[in-house]
C-alpha cells in the first residue's frame, strides 16, 4: 500500500532498553504494564460513564470519548511492543511491523492533538457564545469534526510513513530507540534525499502540532477575556471550572512534547532519550484520564453514581443473601 522499498532490510533491532542495567528491565516491565492498565482501564470507564448517563450526552463528553479512543489505539500501537522486548533478548521487528508500527503511532498520536483542539473550540463556543451552542456545535457538526480528526491524523500517520519507508536503509540495522520513530531511522537511512524527507516530515509535523497548540491558545485567549468579562466570582469560577481539566491535559500534552522535540541535541544521554520519550508514550496517556476524571467534576460525579452506587447494590444484595441463607 505505502510502496515499501526492501532492498537492503527486511528487518530492525529496537535497542532502547538495551543500555540500560538488566536488573532494572522487570522493575520497568512491571511499572510500564501497572501505568498501561490504568490507562486502559482509566478510558474505558470514561467511556461506559458517558455511555450510560444520558446528562453526559453533550458535544464535550463526545469529544472526551474520541479521546479516549484515540489513547488506548495509540498506547496500543506502543506499549505491548515495548513491554514485550524489556523481558525479551531478541528485539527484532520485521521491516513491515517497523512501518505499521509508526503508522499507526503517529495516526493515533496526531488525531489525539486534532481532538484536543477541537475541545478548545468547543469550550471557546460555550463560554463567548452560549446562545448559539446549540447551533454552532450541532450533532451533525460534532460528528463531521471528530471524522475530520481522525481523516487528518490518517493523512499525516500515511504522510509521515510512506516518506519514511521510500528511503533506502543500509548498514547497521540498530534502531535506538524502544519504537520505529522517525530520528532514528533517518539515521539509518542512505541516499541524497534524506536530508530533503527530514525537512519535509519535519515541516509536516511541527506545522500540525504548531497549528493545533496555536489554535487552543486563540481559543483560551477569548475564553480568558469572557471569563473575566463576568461580574461574579462565583460566575468566573464556575466558567473556568468547564476549561480546567482540557486545559491541563493540554499543558501536559504539549509540555512533555516540547521537552522532546525542542531540545537540543546531544543534551542527553542514550538512556536520557529513552526515559524522556517514555514521558510522551506512556506517562501522558496516564495522566490524561486521571485529570479528567478527578478535574471534571460532572464526570467525577456521574461515575460515582453509575459504578459506585452498583457495587453498594451488589454488595448489599451479597449481604442479603447470606441473611436468608443463614435464616433458612
Amino acid at each position: 500500500m505505502l510502496g515499501l522499498n526492501y532492498t537492503f532490510m527486511s528487518e530492525f533491532i529496537l535497542i532502547g532498553f538495551s543500555t540500560f542495567p538488566q536488573h532494572l528491565l522487570p522493575v520497568f516491565f512491571l511499572l510500564f504494564l501497572l501505568m498501561y492498565l490504568f490507562t486502559l482501564l482509566g478510558n474505558l470507564l470514561i467511556m461506559a460513564t458517558v455511555w450510560s448517563e444520558r446528562s453526559l450526552h453533550t458535544p464535550m463528553y463526545l469529544f472526551l470519548c474520541a479521546l479516549s479512543i484515540s489513547e488506548i489505539l495509540y498506547t496500543f500501537a506502543i506499549i505491548p511492543r515495548m513491554l514485550a522486548d524489556l523481558l525479551s533478548r531478541d528485539r527484532s521487528i520485521s521491516f513491515m511491523a517497523c512501518a505499521s508500527q509508526m503508522f499507526f503511532s503517529f495516526t493515533f498520536g496526531f488525531t489525539h492533538s486534532f481532538l484536543l483542539t477541537i475541545m478548545g473550540y468547543d469550550r471557546y463556543v460555550a463560554i463567548c457564545h452560549p446562545l448559539r451552542y446549540n447551533v454552532l456545535m450541532s450533532p451533525r457538526g460534532c460528528t463531521c469534526l471528530v471524522v475530520w480528526s481522525w481523516a487528518g491524523g490518517l493523512l499525516i500517520g500515511l504522510l509521515v510513513t510512506s516518506a519514511i519507508f521510500h528511503l533506502t536503509f543500509c548498514g547497521l540495522n540498530e534502531v535506538h530507540h524502544f519504537l520505529c520513530h522517525v530520528p532514528p531511522l533517518l539515521k539509518l537511512a542512505c541516499g541524497n534525499n534524506v536530508q530533503g524527507v527530514a525537512l519535509g516530515v519535519g515541516i509536516v509535523c511541527i506545522t500540525a502540532l504548531l497549528g493545533c497548540f496555536l489554535l487552543i491558545l486563540l481559543s483560551y485567549a477569548f475564553i480568558l477575556a469572557a471569563i473575566l468579562r463576568i461580574p461574579s466570582a462565583e460566575g468566573r469560577h464556575k466558567a473556568f471550572s468547564t476549561c480546567a481539566s482540557h486545559l491541563i491535559v493540554v499543558v501536559v500534552h504539549y509540555g512533555f512534547a516540547s521537552v522532546i522535540y525542542l531540545k537540543p541535541k546531544g543534551l542527553y544521554s542514550e538512556e536520557g532519550n529513552t526515559l524522556m520519550a517514555i514521558t510522551y508514550t506512556v506517562l501522558t496517556p496516564f495522566l490524561s484520564p486521571i485529570i479528567f476524571s478527578l478535574r471534571n467534576k460532572e464526570l467525577k460525579i456521574a461515575i460515582k453514581k453509575t459504578f459506585l452506587s452498583k457495587l453498594s447494590l451488589q454488595h448489599l444484595s451479597g449481604h442479603g443473601g447470606g441473611g436468608r441463607d443463614m435464616a433458612g
